[in-house]
């Protein structure tokens, strides 16, 4: 049976490593510790850890003026507040001067499940893209959330780090390297490419797995640096698999289905398809429940890659 582990856990415990190897790392939460998992920190490191209460904009300005001070600074809250509450903040006080803020982000997608659709963070990749100077990562599973927030701490410049709150399974296997700006090719193959991030790149290992079974070979890029997005791993998968289907928890519009398009129609226009949420909010529910009525499953991904196919022909 798969192992599932929480991406946050893997995040908290690595924050507390971190903190033990270097004084200036800074933690930052707007009363979501217990949640966000910085509460490892904090109990941790006391004097290097603030929490702002609910006041994730001036979670945002402190931040930034820590930063402003030679501060390795992470600031943490539910990804529908760091984003669509602290936009201006964002943009204004950490991108426009290019601070070292790392903004990691519990709760990404659909998948906070019984909170509801006001907790729901479908946007938020859209948004952190949209922000010059901003580098952003969706890991797929603890492994490379661990390895992604060691990259980050160690690299100049603004983060946006989207975690979610499930155990998800994990699929990076031993040996697996992080590297910020590249896709890992999970899987190789040359009918198809499937393109994936976050809890989506398990069901694409899944979806991938059964179209084998039909003689439908398929590759699989987990594209968790969602920007820089890896424009050689997406050109190389239109040249030589000439589909392409791509796979996330985030709306169709503005995430990892709009970047890779672009990559496509720039250097090798090929059939594709958006396994996403379309154009609606969604409601509390099971995050299973979820997951299936807006069609984030590997079922969806082998209907969706067969569609490419036949277009492909």
């Amino acid at each position: 049976m798969t192992e599932l582990v929480s991406t946050r856990e893997a995040y908290g415990k690595t924050l507390v490593a971190l903190g033990k190897e270097n004084p200036d790392i800074v933690v930052l939460d707007a009363d979501l510790s217990q949640s966000t998992m910085t509460r490892l920190f904090s109990q941790e490191f006391p004097q290097r850890f603030f929490n702002c209460g609910i006041a994730e904009q001036n979670m945002m300005g402190i931040s930034a003026g820590l930063a402003a001070s030679g501060k390795v600074v992470f600031a943490s809250s539910f990804a529908v507040f760091a984003t669509s509450r602290c936009f201006d903040q964002l943009r204004m006080s950490i991108a426009q001067p290019c601070l070292n803020v790392k903004v990691v982000a519990t709760h990404g997608g659909i998948t906070v499940g019984e909170d509801g659709f006001s907790h729901h963070a479908i946007e938020d990749l859209a948004l952190a893209c949209s922000l010059p100077g901003f580098t952003v990562v969706v890991p797929a599973d603890a492994v490379e959330t661990a390895q992604s927030i060691r990259v980050a701490a160690n690299t100049p410049g603004p983060f946006y780090i989207r975690l979610s709150r499930p155990n998800i399974p994990l699929v990076c296997k031993n040996g697996y390297q992080f590297v910020l700006g590249k896709a890992a090719n999970m899987r190789q193959g040359f009918d198809a490419t499937i393109i994936a991030n976050g809890i989506m790149v398990s069901k694409a290992l899944e979806a991938a797995e059964e179209l084998s079974q039909e003689g439908i070979d398929c590759r699989l890029l987990n594209m968790s640096t969602l920007k820089p997005l890896d424009e050689e791993a997406v050109s190389l998968a239109a040249r030589e698999t000439r589909a392409i289907v791509t796979a996330e928890e985030h709306l169709q519009q503005g995430g990892l289905g709009s970047r890779v398009a672009q990559v496509v129609v720039q250097h090798r226009a090929v059939p594709m398809a958006f396994v996403a949420i379309k154009d609606a909010y969604t409601h509390s529910g099971k995050p299973e429940e979820l997951l299936q009525q807006h069609d984030l499953t590997a079922s969806a991904i082998e209907k969706a890659v067969k569609s490419t196919l036949l277009r492909k022909r």
